[in-house]
Formats: structure tokens, C-alpha cells, sequence
């Protein structure tokens, strides 16, 4: 079943490791028995992208490569297996675009572990085309009366960082400290937290991050590039000095992940999101040992985490600070996100 779809759209293709990115047609890929096709009208960029582009992740990527994970759109095209997904629905493109969903891990509801999964924009083509393929189990439903360009953020970042907060464990009045609050993964955490009834600590650098942090609920901004002793100030800015309960580590670079540890108040847990190239944890034993920290990965979230995340969107609790441009203008938003220049999200218009 279908409506009338082009054989031809625009998207950003990847030929080679490093790029560089190139605007042009390509054909309109058909679903598979299990898949949809969903008409892209906004995307997100997200610094996955980035690494996608460059290859710098321990993991192959696909060539020719569509980038791409946060595509918002209208289903035009489906496969014959597909039963609970209709024709101009609107529907999300996922960072997890399929997994086996027979596995120990995707029948526990963690699909994001499946051993052979389909990630979009990285080895299966994504959401920097007019027209993407999904599977149709794996893509997020979106009402009809929901913007496109301001949830696409939502469907990786939004997900991501509150499969974070879930997994923290961390309750109402307690304090998280976000590092890297004023990019796109941050500045949604810092919401999530206080929809959730969590005191939040915003760590980035700039005086507008400053000022976005503080506007999106962060009691205390701490500015990494001018504190003269970043785990003391962070322990201060809590009620009673003993440091955050829960660390949501979302920056991309390593020193962070170093410090993290350090100011955690004991029993407290931090939370790696972030996945800086080539970086390593480290953490000094005696006192990860002696305050019981816990140092925990956190992934994308499964499908139920997706729902609740966007269910959050819906009833007005989060928005993600975003400008549109088009696809067209995907290499200035790489290069502005490699001189860490973005506070909050680019949101691409794929008409233009």
C-alpha cells in the first residue's frame, strides 16, 4: 500500500570515511515487507552524525552513508506485513531503526543491546534524505497535531538522556549535575530532571549556555573554563556541600569523565552518556571504593522509553531550543558543532 512517491529526492551522502558531505539526488529506497517509508520533513543533527561522518567510533559504517537518526515525518508507503501502522500516519525515525526482536535482549525490552541491530544513519542509510525506510516496529507514533521540527530532537536526544534519569535511579529533591548542559542531549536533560522533581547543577562553558541553562530550570551554572576548582564549586552548589547525587555525563570530550568521580557526593552514581572518540574512563579507586560510587553506562532507550519521552513532549514538560535551516546547510552545522558552538539543536527542513 501506498500514495504516490517520487523515484528521486534530495539527501546528504557520505561516500568516504571523513567526507565530504555531498548534496544531491538519489533514489527513493521501497520498504520491505516489515518496513515503512516515512516522507522526512525535519531532522535533527546530532554529534553521532559527526562521528558517523568521521569514522571515528569503533564501529563500521556504512558507505555510501545517508546520516542521520531523528527524523520526523508521514508514512507513504508500507509493506505488506505491516498491519498497525496506516498510510499518513506520522511517525519518528529512531537512532534504532530495527533489531531482531527475537533475542534474550530484545525480549526484555532491551532491544538497544540486540546483537544485530540496524542503526540509522550509520549502517543502515538515515534521516538526511526526503524519504527513509524503518522498520515498522521501531518507529515512534506521533499524534497528528505534534510539531515536526520541534519533537525530531526529541526522538534521540530527548530519549537518550531521560533513559539516563531512569537509570540513575535518581528521585525528586535529589540533585544531578549535567555536564555539557547547554548542547542538545544537555539542555533536554536539565528538563527532564525537573519535570521529574530533580534540583539540577547545569556544567558547560559561555555566557549564553549560561543564560539557556538557567532559563530551562538549572539552579546553578558552573562554567568549567573559569571555575578555579570545578569539583569543589560543584559540591558547593548542593544544599548540603556533599555534591550531586547523580552525574549525566553528556559532553564530548574526555576530561569530564575523569572528573566526574571526584565531586559525586558517596553512593552517588554516574552516568555516561557522552561517547567522545577514543576516550577512556578513569576514576581513583580508593575513593570510588570507600564512597560507593557507581559508574554506569546509559544507551538509547528501548521502546517504551521512547514513548514516555515523548509523552513528555506532548503534555508541554520539555522542549528542546532549536533553529531550522535547510538540508542543504548540513556542512555549516558540522562545522559549527566541531568548534562546540551550538547551544541546544539544529533542526533540518528537508524541502529545502
Amino acid at each position: 500500500m501506498s500514495t504516490e512517491v517520487p523515484t528521486e529526492q534530495w539527501a546528504q551522502v557520505i561516500d568516504k570515511t571523513g567526507g565530504p558531505v555531498e548534496y544531491r539526488k538519489i533514489a527513493v529506497p521501497t520498504p520491505g515487507p516489515d518496513e515503512v517509508l516515512v516522507n522526512i520533513k525535519y531532522t535533527g543533527v546530532c554529534h553521532t552524525d559527526l562521528h558517523a561522518l568521521n569514522g571515528d567510533w569503533p564501529l563500521a559504517v556504512k558507505l555510501p552513508l545517508v546520516g542521520g537518526h531523528e527524523g520526523a515525518g508521514i508514512v507513504v508507503a508500507k509493506g505488506e506485513l505491516v498491519k498497525d501502522v496506516q498510510i499518513g500516519d506520522h511517525a519518528g525515525v529512531k537512532w534504532l531503526n530495527g533489531s531482531c526482536l527475537q533475542c534474550d535482549f530484545c525480549q526484555q525490552a532491551d532491544e538497544p543491546l540486540c546483537p544485530k541491530p540496524e542503526l540509522s544513519g550509520y549502517t543502515v542509510d538515515g534521516t538526511f534524505q526526503q524519504y527513509c525506510v524503518a522498520k515498522a516496529a521501531h518507529i515512534a507514533r506521533l499524534p497528528k497535531d505534534m510539531a515536526l521540527d520541534a519533537v525530531a530532537p526529541i526522538l534521540c536526544a530527548g530519549i537518550t538522556v531521560y533513559k539516563g534519569l531512569k537509570e540513575s535511579g535518581v528521585k525528586p529533591g535529589q540533585w544531578a549535575a549535567i555536564v555539557g548542559a547547554g548542547g542538545g542531549l544537555g539542555s533536554l536533560a536539565l528538563q527532564y530532571a525537573k519535570a521529574m522533581g530533580v534540583r539540577t547543577i547545569a556544567i558547560d562553558t559561555g555566557d549564553s549556555k549560561r543564560k539557556m541553562t538557567s532559563e530551562l530550570g538549572a539552579e546553578v551554572f558552573v562554567d568549567f573554563a573559569t571555575s578555579k576548582n570545578l569539583v569543589a564549586d560543584v559540591q558547593a552548589a548542593t544544599a548540603d556541600g556533599r555534591g550531586p547525587h547523580v552525574v549525566i555525563l553528556v559532553a564530548v570530550n574526555e576530561k569530564p569523565f575523569q572528573q566526574a568521580a571526584e565531586y559525586v557526593r558517596p553512593r552517588g552514581t554516574v552516568i555516561c552518556i557522552g561517547m567522545p572518540a577514543g576516550a577512556y574512563l578513569k576514576a581513583p579507586v580508593f575513593e570510588t571504593v570507600v564512597k560507593m560510587i557507581r559508574i554506569q553506562g546509559s544507551y538509547v532507550g528501548n521502546r517504551r522509553d521512547g514513548a514516555e519521552a515523548i509523552d513528555f513532549f506532548a503534555r508541554g514538560l520539555v522542549k528542546c531550543p532549536y533553529q531550522v535551516v535547510g538540508l542543504s546547510e548540513l556542512p555549516m552545522v558540522y562545522e559549527k558543532m566541531k568548534q562546540g558552538e551550538i547551544a541546544g539543536r539544529y533542526v533540518l527542513d528537508t524541502s529545502r
